[in-house]
């Protein structure tokens, strides 16, 4: 399973609250407080919405979240849109107006007060597979031109994986002449994705303030992940690494989950204390450490 993860300065509770209001079947899952990190005592929420595991963090103002990475809404009626974009808009900035598009009848591309991007539309009938939410890539500056590369890359990788449909933009070619993506879904271990290129002068590209957590069962699969996807040494830490694309992502072990969610807090603590020093998590060590 891979759940995106949202870092903040010190907001991931109230962002979480905030976001479960919104959405329709949303729930907050489990608090955790992490203590002694390097960045202090973290909170650290796990949360749904729509179906859509995510988790936050609050652990300092390390990272600002960009719309490199943004959550795609896509709504059953131009109603649902318009209702949608005032919550999210509630104290926000809209990146894009909400209107009509040649792309989609009623659109609109929101920064909330959170920092975090929603791009909410009607969904086109030829998607109408897709879930309520999917997080969306924006392949800028060096990474342009790159995002049909990045699904073979992917998809090579990951289980349950494929691609989805693609829409080219033959008015922005790439360097080669071919046209880029206008926009693409994707899947992964049964966590769809959107992407896009986009050859625009944006002053943003991917950070860690939006990750992806990768759930691993075994030792093993967690070797694969990083061997497949780490690319920035300097990067690795406490299970995250950054891809060849500068995204961010998180291998993490399941049994983690009960760990930090079922755990006396002196577990919590040891197993806490036990990761910081990692760069590549070791099931073993964190199951030790959590039995002590």
């Amino acid at each position: 399973m891979i759940t995106p993860h949202l870092w903040f300065a010190q907001e991931a509770r109230t962002a979480a609250e905030f976001y479960v209001d919104v959405f329709p079947a949303s729930a907050i899952n489990r608090l955790t407080l992490l203590r002694d990190t390097p960045s202090g005592d973290c909170d650290l929420v796990a949360f749904e919405l729509a179906g859509q595991p995510f988790q936050a963090i609050s652990a300092g103002p390390h990272f600002t979240p960009n719309p490199s990475i943004s959550f795609s809404v896509n709504c059953a009626t131009a109603a649902e849109v318009d209702a949608l974009w005032a919550r999210l808009g509630d104290g926000g900035m809209a990146l894009m107006p909400l209107d009509a598009y040649p792309f989609n009848p009623r659109f609109g591309w929101v920064q909330d007060r959170f920092g975090i991007s929603w791009q909410v539309g009607v969904m086109e009938e030829q998607h109408g597979e897709l879930p309520l939410i999917v997080p969306f890539l924006l392949f800028t500056g060096n990474n342009f031109g790159k995002a049909t590369e990045a699904i073979r890359f992917y998809t090579a990788i990951f289980q349950d994986a494929q691609s989805g449909q693609v829409t080219y933009n033959p008015d922005a070619p790439c360097a080669d002449g071919a046209p880029s993506v206008l926009v693409a879904t994707f899947q992964l271990a049964g966590q769809r994705f959107a992407i896009a290129d986009s050859n625009a002068a944006h002053a943003f590209t991917f950070n860690e303030a939006i990750s992806f957590i990768v759930g691993c069962a075994t030792q093993a699969e967690i070797d694969h992940y990083w061997e497949q996807l780490s690319a920035v040494p300097e990067a690795e830490q406490c299970g995250w690494l950054k891809d060849k694309y500068g995204v961010s992502w998180q291998i993490t072990p399941t049994a983690m989950d009960a760990m930090l969610g079922d755990g006396s807090p002196e577990q919590v603590a040891r197993v806490t204390q036990a990761l910081l020093p990692m760069k590549k998590l070791e099931l073993d060590a964190l199951q030790r450490a959590f039995a002590a």
